[in-house]
C-alpha cells in the first residue's frame, strides 16, 4: 500500500487535472462507493478512474467472480498496476467520455452500476456534462451511479455545478454520511434512475 501511495502521489504531481487527489481513497470510502454492486446475478459494473485499485478490490470482492467488471483508467501506469492485480477485471486505458463506445466494443449494451473515482470538482463544466451524458447513456433504467466528493471542496463553484447537474441527470440523488477515515474526508453521492 505504501508503494501505491507513492505511485499515486507521483501521478498527481505529473498531472493533477487527471489524477485529482494526492492519495488513494480509503477502503472505507471504497466500501461506500461499491454499495450498489449486487452480490447476486451477473451484473455489468463499470468503474471510472480506479487509480491504484482500492475500489477495484471492493468491487471484485462483491462480484466474487460473477458478471462483468470494466475499469476505465486514463493513466497507463495506474492501469498497468491494476491489470497485474486484477486479471478477472477488464482494465481499459481510455477516456471515460467514450464510455458508450467502450461498452459496445466489449459486447455490452448497458451497465447496471457505474462507480466513479473521477475528480469532478477539478473538471471544467463541459467535461462534467460530457462525462455525465456518457454515464446516463449507458446506465440501465434502474441503474445506480456512485461517486465521491471531498467535504472541504463542496462549496467550490465546480462542485456546486456538479451537484446541480447530478440532480438534473438522475431522479434520485442521496449523499452519504461523511467518511472521516478518508484523507481528506469525503462523502458519496448515490444516484439512481438516469433521466434520458
Amino acid at each position: 500500500m505504501a508503494n501505491d501511495a507513492a505511485l499515486f502521489f507521483g501521478q498527481f504531481v505529473r498531472s493533477p487535472g487527471t489524477t485529482g487527489a494526492v492519495a488513494p481513497s480509503s477502503r472505507r470510502l471504497a466500501r461506500v462507493l461499491a454499495t450498489p454492486v449486487p452480490e447476486r446475478g451477473e451484473p455489468v459494473v463499470v468503474e471510472l478512474g480506479p487509480g491504484t485499485g482500492v475500489g477495484t478490490d471492493e468491487i471484485q470482492r462483491r462480484l466474487g467472480g460473477r458478471g462483468h467488471h470494466l475499469a476505465i483508467e486514463i493513466n497507463p501506469r495506474l492501469a498497468a498496476r491494476l491489470t497485474d492485480r486484477h486479471p478477472t477485471a477488464k482494465i481499459i486505458v481510455a477516456d471515460a467520455v467514450n464510455l458508450p463506445k467502450l461498452l459496445a466494443k466489449h459486447g455490452l449494451e448497458r451497465a447496471d452500476v457505474v462507480v466513479s473515482g473521477l475528480p469532478w470538482a477539478a473538471f471544467p463544466a463541459r467535461l462534467q456534462d460530457d462525462l455525465l451524458g456518457a454515464i446516463t447513456e449507458v446506465l440501465a433504467p434502474e441503474g445506480a451511479f456512485t461517486t465521491f466528493a471531498y467535504v472541504h471542496a463542496r462549496t467550490l463553484p465546480p462542485a456546486i455545478r456538479f451537484r446541480r447537474r447530478l440532480l438534473e441527470a438522475f431522479e434520485e440523488v442521496v449523499p452519504s454520511r461523511t467518511v472521516w477515515g478518508n484523507v481528506p474526508p469525503a462523502f458519496v453521492y448515490h444516484a439512481r434512475r438516469p433521466r434520458r
